[in-house]
């Protein structure tokens, strides 16, 4: 997949079938899209482009951070998993933002990427203040000789499959299960191991720190939680293990600043400096205040167990990806 970044990479193709959104976590909503734009690329002998923002648009129109579900990286990674040709990048700017609609498909995607057909999801708007709607597009696709198709919304367990609702899932509730679901996939977040007080090993369990790699993702609600942890060496995944995250304060001993850190099971050696990316499995339960030591140490050893149940007996494994 060719991935461009700004209006100057853009490479222009008349065969070109395309689709515009943030794409934040590439759900089950965002890769019915994205199969369907394929299909048709395919179908008609052209090439498939998704575009894409970066920072995300929310951000930059009102004035505030938005927590991120993927990083632009980790949005193109999953956007190639299905097979798109090719994956661009626009940064969103004030100046962007004041760009109408009928502009924006004039001069981006018609005269800079070149369209033939455009797919977009059932809510889809664009365009400054959001004007631009599939109604509009069908409008200007009689004009320019471009065909629209809208795709449905996918639900899931009753729910409108969303990036909204499945960071709510994660921030707020810690439902890591349901949030998969809705992200075919579970969810996952990177970072690097620094030095920590070292007080999980004097108890017997011994936890890597974690300084999560990009400042907008979204940290899964406070509390306990079985993960997968793959050893990360120049961006391609290495070693996996089994492990157990506390997210939280840790409030037995006094409290503080808000910790990510995950014991290793089964596994002793010295990770710290090394990136690691996080896979969520299992919320086990919420982070609360024990009244001894001892205590901390038996729910611990129960938490522990209960890992070792969900992801599995035997030794850690090794992949390639």
């Amino acid at each position: 997949m060719k991935r461009q970044f700004g209006l100057e990479q853009i490479h222009h193709d008349p065969t070109s079938v395309v689709t515009v959104g943030t794409f934040d976590g590439v759900h089950v909503g965002h890769q019915a899209i994205l199969k369907y734009l394929a299909a048709r690329a395919d179908a008609r002998g052209g090439s498939s482009v998704v575009l894409s923002f970066d920072p995300h648009p929310r951000e930059v129109v009102h004035n505030t951070p938005v927590p991120l579900l993927t990083t632009i990286d980790e949005r193109a990674d999953a956007v190639e998993r299905i097979g798109i040709d090719r994956f661009v990048t626009l940064p969103f700017t004030e100046a962007f933002s004041k760009l109408d609609a009928v502009a924006f498909v004039e001069d981006v995607l018609i005269e800079r990427i070149g369209l033939r057909e455009i797919v977009i999801g059932y809510d889809h708007a664009f365009g400054r203040d959001r004007q631009g709607n599939a109604e509009l597009l069908k409008e200007l696709g009689t004009r320019y000789g471009f065909t629209v198709d809208v795709i449905p919304p996918q639900v899931v367990e009753e729910h409108v499959v969303s990036s909204t609702e499945i960071r709510a899932l994660l921030s707020e509730k810690g439902n890591v299960t349901l949030a998969a679901e809705m992200l075919g996939r579970p969810y996952s977040l990177h970072g690097t191991v620094v030095r920590g007080d070292g007080r999980g090993r004097k108890i017997g369990f011994p936890t890597a720190n974690i300084a999560i790699n990009h400042p907008r993702k979204v940290v899964p609600a406070t509390g306990v939680y079985a993960v997968r942890v793959q050893r990360m060496t120049g961006g391609k995944a290495g070693r996996q293990l089994n492990g157990m995250m506390n997210i939280g304060y840790r409030p037995t001993f006094g409290g503080g600043e808000h910790t990510v850190e995950v014991h290793l099971l089964d596994f002793d050696e010295d990770v710290y400096g090394e990136d690691l990316r996080i896979e969520f499995v299992r919320h086990l339960r919420e982070e609360r205040r024990f009244e001894s030591k001892d205590e901390l140490v038996e729910q611990l050893s129960r938490d522990r167990s209960r890992c070792i149940h969900l992801l599995g007996e035997g030794s850690p494994q090794s992949s390639e990806g």
